[in-house]
Order: C-alpha cells, then sequence, then structure tokens
C-alpha cells in the first residue's frame, strides 16, 4: 500500500483579517512609529508591535504573558507580517515603555483618523469613567509620578482590597464607537475629570458644536462653567443631593407633556404596556463654592418614566415586607433575653431601618410594661410618608444648558431623547471588562499598566467599529440593520461585534509548501458574508504581492 504524506500546517485565523483590516485605515503602527520611533536596524516596530497586541486582545484576551505562544498557534505573521519568535516579554515591555509617554497624543491621533476613516459623526458624546482592578502591592513611593498612579479609589467592581486605576471613554453616539480614551490614577474623583475629558473631546470634535452627555458626577459648578466657557453642550442628571426632598412629590404629572419615544425593549409590545415618559421643565440656578462665584442659570427638565416608577413600587413592597417581617419579631421579642432594656430595642430598629432603607417612613416607639416592668416596642408605617415617597416614583432630572429655541434640543422632549443613549457607553465598559478581559492586569510599572490599558482602550476602538461597519452595511438600501445565522435558532437579530468575532475565531489558514500561498478554509456561509459586509474580498498576507 502506497501512502501519500502531505505536510499541512493549520494556524488559526479568527477574526484577525478584519482586525488588520480597522487597524490599517487607522493607521496605528504608522502614528505610533511616527510619535515613538525606534532604530533603523530594529526587528520590530512599536507601532508593529502595539498592532499585535491590539490583535491579542481582540482574539485571545489573557493576561500579558506568553503573547509568542499565542501568535504561533494564530496567523500573526501571515496577517502581520510579524514572526511570532520577536514576540517575547522584554519586546512587549519595551514597547509599553516607549507608548507610556505619549498615551494622549496617540489616542488623539488614531481617534482622529477614525472619526475622518469612517465618517463618525461627534456631534453627541457620551462621557463616564470606570475602574480597573491592578494585582500586586504597587507601592506609592516606588510608582513614576509622571505616570498614572496605582491607588485605592472607589472600585465599580467592589474589590476594595484591591488598587487600582481608572479609565474614561468619550462614546459616539453614532455606533457606540470610543472616539476619546484616557487613563487616570486610581484615586482621582470622576467629578474633577470632566474639565480635561471636555478638552480632549472638543479638540476631536473640530469645528462641530459638541453635545456632551454624562452621568450626574459631571454637575459641579466648576464643571458646569467651564463647559459653559466652552461652548460645549451638555446633558447630566441632576445629583439626588441636589433635589429638595419631597420636591417631585409636588409634581402634577397629568399636566407633563408626553415624549413620542418608544425604547427598543417596548418595540415588540402592544402600546398598553410601553413605558412611557413624560416631561416638565423648570430652571434650575447652581451656585459655586463662593459668594463671588457667578452662579449658572440652567434648564432642568423633568422626566417621568412609568417603567421606573413601577420598578420603584415593586422594589418599596420588597423593603417594607422584609423590614415589616423583622420588626414584628423585633416586638416579640422586646423584654425578652436578647432585647432586655430600650436602648438595645433602638438600636436593633435602627438597623433595620438602615439596612432596609425604610427610615423616613418608619415610626417606633418603645415604653415600659407597668405588669411586668420589661421594655416594649411598636411601630407602624407613616401613610403620609408612604404617599410622598410613591408620588415621587419615576421621576428623576435632567441639567442643560442648551437654549430652549435652538439645536439639537429645542424642547424638553427633545432633550430627553438627546440624554437617551447613555447606554451605550455602559455597554462599552462592559466589552472593555468582557471580552477584551481588561482585568486582571499582570504588570509591573505603573507607566506599563497606564500603557496597557490605553493599548486595550485601542482595542475597544476595533471592536466597535467592526460592529458599526457590519450594522452600517446591513442598514443600506433601506435594510433593518439584521442579519441570521448569528444564534442557533437563526432568528434576525443586530449584530454584536462579540457575536461577529465569535463567528469568525473559528476561521482557519492552511499553509502548505512554499509554493503554494495559505489557504482559507470556510467552515460556514456567514463567515463569507461577515467578511464581505467589513469590505475584506480577499484575504492576502502582508507579505505577499498584490
Amino acid at each position: 500500500m502506497n501512502v501519500a504524506v502531505e505536510a499541512v500546517v493549520k494556524k488559526r485565523l479568527g477574526g484577525l483579517p478584519a482586525v488588520a483590516e480597522v487597524l490599517r485605515r487607522l493607521e496605528v503602527a504608522g502614528i505610533v512609529d511616527e510619535l515613538c520611533p525606534v532604530r533603523a536596524d530594529a526587528d520590530l516596530t512599536h507601532g508593529q508591535v502595539i498592532e499585535v497586541l491590539i490583535a491579542n486582545r481582540l482574539t485571545s484576551p489573557m493576561p500579558l504573558q506568553r503573547v509568542g505562544d499565542w501568535a504561533s498557534a494564530w496567523a500573526v505573521e501571515e496577517v502581520f507580517g510579524v514572526e511570532a519568535a520577536l514576540l517575547n516579554d522584554d519586546r512587549l515591555a519595551r514597547a509599553l515603555d516607549a507608548i507610556a509617554p505619549r498615551l494622549d497624543a496617540i489616542a488623539g491621533s488614531v481617534g482622529a483618523a477614525a472619526i475622518g476613516a469612517f465618517g463618525i459623526d461627534v456631534a453627541k458624546i457620551h462621557w463616564d469613567m470606570t475602574s480597573m482592578s491592578v494585582h500586586g502591592a504597587f507601592p506609592e513611593e516606588g510608582q513614576d509620578e509622571e505616570f498614572p498612579l496605582v491607588r485605592y479609589g472607589h472600585p465599580k467592581d467592589r474589590r476594595f482590597d484591591l488598587k487600582q486605576v481608572q479609565a474614561g471613554l468619550g462614546v459616539s453616539a453614532d455606533g457606540g464607537v470610543p472616539v476619546f480614551s484616557k487613563v487616570f490614577d486610581g484615586g482621582a474623583a470622576e467629578v474633577s475629570q470632566v474639565v480635561t475629558a471636555m478638552k480632549g473631546l472638543r479638540r476631536l470634535a473640530g469645528a462641530t458644536r459638541l453635545l456632551m452627555v454624562a452621568d450626574s458626577k459631571l454637575v459641579s459648578w466648576n464643571n458646569i462653567s467651564a463647559l459653559c466657557a466652552a461652548g460645549v453642550d451638555f446633558i447630566a442628571p441632576a445629583p439626588a443631593a441636589k433635589i429638595p426632598h419631597g420636591f417631585y412629590a409636588g409634581l402634577d404629572l397629568e399636566s407633563a407633556q408626553v415624549v413620542d419615544y418608544v425604547a427598543a425593549r417596548d418595540a415588540g409590545k402592544p402600546a398598553e404596556r410601553r413605558e412611557v415618559y413624560r416631561v416638565l421643565e423648570d430652571t434650575y440656578t447652581l451656585h459655586g463654592p463662593r459668594k463671588k462665584d457667578t452662579p449658572v442659570h440652567l434648564r432642568r427638565v423633568l422626566v417621568h418614566s412609568s417603567g421606573n416608577a413601577a420598578g420603584q413600587r415593586q422594589a418599596r413592597e420588597k423593603r417594607l415586607a422584609k423590614a415589616g417581617a423583622e420588626l414584628d419579631k423585633l416586638a416579640a421579642a422586646a423584654g425578652g433575653r436578647y432585647y432586655n432594656t430600650g436602648d438595645k430595642i433602638a438600636a436593633r430598629a435602627g438597623a433595620i431601618a438602615r439596612t432596609r432603607r425604610v427610615a423616613k417612613v418608619l415610626r417606633t416607639a418603645t415604653g415600659t410594661d407597668p405588669a411586668t416592668g420589661r421594655p416594649t416596642f411598636a411601630w407602624h408605617w407613616d401613610q403620609d410618608a408612604l404617599d410622598t415617597e410613591a408620588a415621587a416614583d419615576g421621576w428623576y432630572a435632567l441639567l442643560t444648558a442648551l437654549p430652549p429655541d435652538g439645536a439639537p434640543a429645542p424642547g424638553p422632549d427633545r432633550v430627553l431623547l438627546s440624554y437617551k443613549g447613555q447606554g451605550t457607553v455602559e455597554r462599552r465598559y462592559g466589552d472593555f471588562k468582557g471580552p477584551l478581559a481588561v482585568t486582571p492586569v499582570f504588570v509591573q510599572k505603573n507607566s506599563r499598566v497606564a500603557a496597557l490599558v490605553q493599548v486595550i482602550c485601542l482595542a475597544l476602538l476595533v471592536f466597535s467599529l467592526i460592529e458599526r461597519q457590519v450594522r452600517r452595511e446591513l442598514s443600506r438600501d433601506g435594510g433593518d440593520g439584521k442579519m441570521a445565522g448569528l444564534y442557533p435558532d437563526n432568528r434576525r437579530v443586530a449584530p454584536t461585534a462579540r457575536m461577529i468575532m465569535y463567528h469568525l475565531s473559528t476561521l482557519e489558514v492552511h499553509i502548505g509548501n512554499i509554493l503554494d500561498p495559505p489557504t482559507v478554509a470556510f467552515a460556514r456561509a456567514i463567515h463569507v458574508h461577515l467578511l464581505e459586509l467589513l469590505g475584506i474580498q480577499t484575504i492576502r498576507p502582508r507579505w505577499t504581492e498584490p
């Protein structure tokens, strides 16, 4: 029997072609190499290394180790022209060290390139910050103060045992693309970073008048004054502390204007089951910390959401039920072994009120049983206070300096519609910490921590652009932006970058002898469809002639 043996090397291709195409259009390697040049005889430029790190994060998000092994198993050399053996830990570290002093310039240049190359509308930007936990001691005296410091702060993931750094993202309303990113100290207060972000976003927007949408941490006299002076429009929720207690309960819901808006989650529901939004408007004056500070006069749009109202009502009913059961138990135990004094009873009642958040509606009384001399305890709900809370359900306030008779938000309903979409930035943070696995971060210098976080911000930009590109192509010629084949039941959905990269992950490239070019194994039709939507007609290694 004759046996023919053919040597074929299989490598994972996955979404590398899509990533490489976006990086090419963003000119990431060129931007990094211009800002961070290397010696003429270097085997790799810093730009090449950063591109590979971005590709690594998008295809196999692991801590920064054994990147060379990943490159050997994946078609990195065939797509990026970078030999796996060159991607040792030392070379990666030197690339991070090189870009660390130029992070803002790199982020700004790549963001501007994204706006120009992909035609992103940056008239409205959603801004928010998040924290990333960092493993390691990172003593403050051993850190380089020229870079964001790794410090304890207020972590969003509740890992108070770990130090952190923070990142801010400016996400476009057009496609949810993070066109602006910046790394901050772990202990930096969010409220004090808005002006820095505003200046960066203003540069990116150019001649376009910028609308900055953010959370309530934007609202301080310093921030609002700076935004108004710079001619930057903004919308942000009013902090709860700035709204007097009982204010919402006095609003007339019947006189509020119904907003013509249907949330995406309600699109398939009958009209009577959809969430209804209503708006009122008044003015709000924001005073500075000093008497000489000029007050800022703002529009205050008062929003009522029937969905929020229902959720708050259900949450309150659960709190009252749990608190009531615990208070009844305390009343039964009053005068017994554990609650034999009025002070112990009062302390326990206070703990229940704080834990269940019912202090404003709870009324208690302690006394003494004349027959036994033992302490007694009674309680009830204050119905007037409950009615006041119920009347305030569903209300919140938005603050803005947008003129009521101007663009883009002439009326209070348009202010609300312009604010909608702030969840986009939260979704990008979900991608940041989910598919891109930003945490945990394993590097030794705070400068490298900042550089690595910025690299992952660039990866998130590429990730988002891939999603935007596919959705825009599906929306051409009257399309609905949806496609089938992403889920087993074949239902039509709007593709997410996570699903796109998941399906592309099964692509392989087969490499034969030196005379035969690499061939791509398309296992499913969806592979071809996605690559066509991304504008990738053929897959050619960078080292082959066109």
